[in-house]
């Protein structure tokens, strides 16, 4: 039985529309990840966005909890019931049906043998204190005996500090005293043998800042009901882990590992923390997060390192997770079909990281051993800073560490070193914020609708403005300075899909008003300006001729994709881009850099099509006709019920709400200016296109123009070879120039090897035991060289049993320093000339005591 889908389709029969997961990056900028259901509709629950159409929806949406407010981490693999990853069923209402019909709905749900058929008497229900109104309601369906009051700290639900709010109601299931019965399987306890599995917001309050509750005139509804839990119920089992959902991830590592999976062994909780946290960093990397040293993607490390550790306490020795993949594709890919398309990238991505870390925790787990060994009650928290800097160990690892040992960590120690880098993580994901939040959007929405793009077809139009807001986002009847305007038609293209806004100005009359940028908001186009303008104006809109290079690097972005694509695998996938102007940007998932040959290639696969001439085509169709064609969609993208497919004649096909070129031949010439990578396993090109690439080449000659004549050469490579070998000359001259002002370096017999240890005031000593080599059959060699304060040595060896590398690093700590090298060469630093005779007497010893050995 598919719970996922039999919740859904019973509230699609209620009336409900199912809406799809939204990506675990939210468009949010107060949350990490989404951790919630109603995420997605929180705009329309704080009135920051209309009602839709119909007033009442239904989803199983992608929940993570590993950073910020919400995080299950440290519990996940140790209790039953916590995941870092897990699948929330929901069904919302705005300002639509209330607590008669949710109660009614979760009720039918849950007890109907046509859906869940959980046995009444399993169940109980808790509701707020003061919620009298939902008590009544639930005695209709269960014993008043079986309904439970809490107070705030259970039955009540904000959002923030202030606004929407409300009492909950919440649905336990009873998993049988005879299974659980400890002082905490009590109804709001902490044990499992009542478990949580639905839980009933109703949003019928507003709270002010100073904590009065206003009722809301359009109360709302939002649930949440727990996949993995439900599961486990209707399969009998007390454990989520237990359940077909996470049964073949543990048999699959119980046969990496060499030991099947075993509930009462000390090391299960290690099988069930790399069976949760591949789910979680398996669609994290899906979706387009990428390991890196802050943000998401620290958490995304975070996570990885843990799953990662808890192998090796298995005994894994080299990377595993990659392989665990395709189970997780054959468990989950059925409901997210992004998932077995991305199944390469994300084995790519894991291995890469996962090597990494394989690289430095063996040294790491044994720094943390021997502090441990030294350790009586906190551990040292200058160390917990070393495993974090040095051998890529997350804080919250170390912890986890200590916490399995019960010690604790001396956090004041390692704050004093990583304060910096932690306030830098956490600003890096709060964001910037966005002004729809607080600007007068959603009236200018109510009042005007969505106004008319007709960019696709035209440069220029004559249009009313419908509505103009001040530099605040207030609306306002008339501006005279910088403010935004809602045009009734638009051409100009609002910021979105990697293609920066559109400027131009505006023609009122005999005035030109400047369009300084275009962005959207809640699906509206509007167009920051700078001047004098009314509501109600006509005006003429044109769009600055800077569009048509916007076009040529937008389009010329697609076809590098898909030469990216045919030159590397199907694993690419984009991770971010620009389109201006003047140039392109382009992240992509690739675990290594390009070589000179695969860029090479790449630049050549796009010019190709351009000189081929291919046309351009744009059709509208449902998003699943676009699939079907072969088009490449972004994830974290809004598509429509209805999307535009660019198509370069099957070059290209991707989803794509941007403008482009008519022709490819229309770019010009493609060039790549840089490659480089921005995280761990993300790569990005820079390329120009257009009159850019034109202005690039002309750069390019005028620059080859003034080498050859400072080369005084027509071949630039033929005039730097001569430049080289004049330069290796004079480099000969003056080191036979500088030998001879120096006393002659002759070598004595100590203990039958040929040996010079000697101090030089000129010269290369490099180059000064080169010659003795040559001159030399045998021979040891330390030279001293004293440079204002400091000291340079240098040792060489030649069919001597004298290594070079050991002598020096015996003699370099006499005159303050340090360093080492080969067998045959070796060179170091020190910082104590006075101790150069000291070391002297040294060096001859070793070869002394080294001979008589």
């Amino acid at each position: 039985m598919d719970i996922r889908r039999q919740f859904l389709e019973f509230f699609i029969a209620k009336g409900h529309r199912e809406v799809p997961s939204s990506p675990l990056v939210p468009d949010d900028p107060t949350l990490m990840f989404t951790n919630a259901g109603m995420v997605q509709f929180k705009n329309i629950f704080t009135g920051n966005a209309p009602i839709p159409e119909p007033p009442r929806a239904t989803s199983a949406q992608l929940c993570v909890r590993a950073g910020g407010k919400h995080n299950d981490l440290d519990n996940v693999g140790y209790t039953a019931r916590h995941h870092t990853l897990f699948e929330m069923l929901g069904n919302f209402s705005f300002a639509d049906y209330f607590k008669k019909d949710a109660i009614a709905y979760a009720w039918e749900f849950i007890t109907s043998p046509e859906y869940l058929g959980l046995p009444v008497d399993k169940l109980w229900v808790t509701v707020h204190e003061s919620d009298d109104e939902a008590f009544d309601l639930w005695t209709e369906h269960i014993a008043a005996d079986r309904i439970v009051r809490f107070g705030d700290k259970d039955n009540f639900w904000q959002m923030g500090d202030t606004g929407p709010c409300g009492p909950s109601s919440e649905i336990f299931y009873d998993q049988g005293e005879e299974h659980f019965h400890s002082p905490e399987d009590v109804m709001g306890g902490e044990g499992d043998r009542f478990l949580e599995i639905w839980n009933l917001v109703f949003m019928q309050y507003d709270r002010s800042a100073d904590g009065t509750l206003t009722s809301l005139p359009k109360p709302s509804i939002d649930t949440g009901m727990g996949l993995e839990r439900v599961v486990a119920i209707k399969e009998g089992k007390h454990n989520n882990y237990h359940s077909s959902l996470f049964v073949p991830y543990l048999e699959k590592i119980g046969k990496l590992v060499g030991t099947p999976y075993d509930y009462d062994a000390p090391n299960s909780a290690s099988y069930r923390v790399i069976a949760d946290h591949l789910r979680s960093v398996g669609f994290l990397l899906a979706q387009g997060v990428n390991f890196d040293k802050e943000g998401r993607g620290y958490v995304l490390r975070r996570i990885m390192r843990r799953a990662i550790r808890h192998g090796y306490l298995l005994g894994l020795r080299e990377p595993f997770m990659y392989r665990l993949v395709d189970t997780l594709v054959a468990q989950m890919g059925h409901q997210y079909d992004y998932l077995p398309e991305k199944a390469e990238a994300i084995k790519g991505a894991m291995r890469l990281e996962e090597a990494r870390f394989f690289d430095t925790i063996e040294a790491g787990i044994k720094l943390f051993s021997e502090a441990l060994e030294r350790t009586t009650d906190t551990f040292d928290g200058d160390v917990a800073f070393k495993l974090y800097d040095t051998y890529g160990f997350p804080l919250d690892l170390t912890q986890d560490m200590l916490r399995e040992k019960g010690i604790a960590l001396d956090t004041a120690a390692f704050d004093a070193k990583m304060d910096a880098q932690r306030a830098q993580s956490k600003a890096h994901w709060k964001g910037s914020g966005d002004a729809a939040t607080t600007g007068d959007f959603k009236a200018l929405k109510e009042a005007h609708g969505t106004n008319t793009f007709v960019g696709y077809d035209t440069t220029e139009t004559t249009a009313n403005v419908l509505a103009l807001l001040d530099a605040d986002f207030k609306q306002v009847s008339s501006l005279d300075g910088r403010g935004w305007v809602m045009l009734d038609l638009t051409p100009f293209y609002a910021e979105s899909g990697g293609q920066v806004g559109d400027k131009g100005f505006l023609t009122v009359g005999d005035m030109m008003v400047p369009v300084l940028d275009t962005k959207k908001f809640l699906d509206m186009n509007l167009s920051e300006v700078e001047g004098r303008l009314s509501v109600g104006d006509e005006v003429t809109a044109t769009v600055d001729p800077s569009r048509a290079e916007i076009e040529k690097h937008h389009s010329a972005t697609h076809l590098l994709h898909a030469a990216l694509r045919a030159v590397l695998g199907d694993h690419i996938a984009q991770a971010g881009s620009l389109n201006d102007d003047k140039r392109l940007r382009f992240d992509f998932s690739h675990p290594k850099a390009l070589t000179a040959a695969e860029l090479a290639e790449v630049e050549a696969w796009v010019n190709d099509k351009i000189a081929r001439a291919l046309p351009r085509e744009t059709k509208v169709m449902s998003i699943d006709e676009a699939k079907q064609s072969g088009a490449m969609a972004l994830f974290g993208e809004k598509y429509g019920d209805e999307v535009r497919v660019v198509d370069f004649n099957g070059a290209s096909i991707e989803l794509c709400g941007g403008t482009h070129v008519d022709n490819a031949a229309q770019i010009g010439l493609f060039m790549v200016t840089k490659e480089s990578g921005v995280s761990a396993g993300v790569r990005r090109i820079e390329a120009v296109c257009g009159w850019s690439a034109v202005e690039t080449v002309n750069a390019l000659r005028e620059e080859s123009r003034a080498v050859k004549a400072e080369l005084k050469a027509q071949e630039p490579l033929t005039g730097i070879a001569k430049l080289k070998e004049q330069i290796k000359t004079l480099k000969r001259e003056l080191q036979s120039a500088l030998a001879s002002t120096q006393k002659e370096l002759n070598a004595t017999e100590v203990n039958g090897v040929n040996v010079i240890i000697d101090e030089v005031e000129a010269g290369d000593i490099k180059a000064l035991i080169d010659d003795a080599k040559n001159r030399y059959d045998s021979i040891a060699i330390m030279l001293f060289q004293k440079k204002g304060d400091k000291v340079l040595l240098a040792a060489g060896s030649k069919n001597t049993p004298v290594k070079a590398g050991d002598w020096i690093k015996t003699i370099a700590p006499i005159v303050g320093g340090g360093g080492g090298g080969r067998p045959d060469f070796a060179q170091a630093g020190g910082k104590m000339p006075e101790k150069i005779r000291e070391a002297k007497e040294g060096a001859v010893a070793y070869i002394k005591d080294m001979m008589a050995r």
